[in-house]
């Protein structure tokens, strides 16, 4: 199985996040982003967030304003079937980085904006199973760049 990186984006702190073509990826996350609320983003458990492309898509057509970073992924990820990604599932992004899904990320009011009615739950995994953005863990560092190939390893 495999995708592609649609986008890459980062901020200052919150959302949205803002596309760049290319980021260095640390142990802790993107150089160029920075989470405002570390008690629950950011991290080694949660140094990347990824969503899928068509998962926006979808929402877009359901009629949300969301958009690709509005709702803090740092990789938006394109061609990937996301409802057969699993925690524990590593990943390669491009030639050198190696991440591992850690956990599905928990919606917060500081996405609100994105959804109809502020209803940012419509990506909770809970409520929603398939939809939720993804924590990873960084297995082995380097540069990201947009349309690098995206592949799962193996499952958990």
């Amino acid at each position: 199985m495999h995708g592609r990186i649609f986008q890459l984006n980062c901020s200052s702190g919150g959302v949205p996040k803002t596309p760049v073509r290319e980021a260095r990826l640390t142990l802790t996350g993107l150089e160029c982003d920075k989470q405002a609320h570390t008690r629950f983003h950011g991290g080694p458990e949660r140094a990347l967030c990824l969503f899928a492309l068509e998962l926006i898509r979808e929402l877009q057509h359901e009629g949300h304003p969301i958009r690709p970073g509005s709702t803090g992924e740092n990789v938006t990820i394109e061609n990937l079937d996301w409802s057969q990604l699993k925690l524990g599932d590593k990943l390669s992004l491009g030639d050198e980085v190696v991440i591992q899904i850690a956990s599905y990320t928990v919606p917060c009011k500081q996405i609100a904006a994105s959804f109809l009615s502020g209803d940012f739950n419509r990506i909770n995994q809970k409520t929603h199973a398939g939809w939720a953005r993804l924590y990873a863990r960084v297995l082995k560092t380097g540069v990201l760049r947009v349309n690098q190939e995206v592949r799962v390893l193996n499952e958990a």
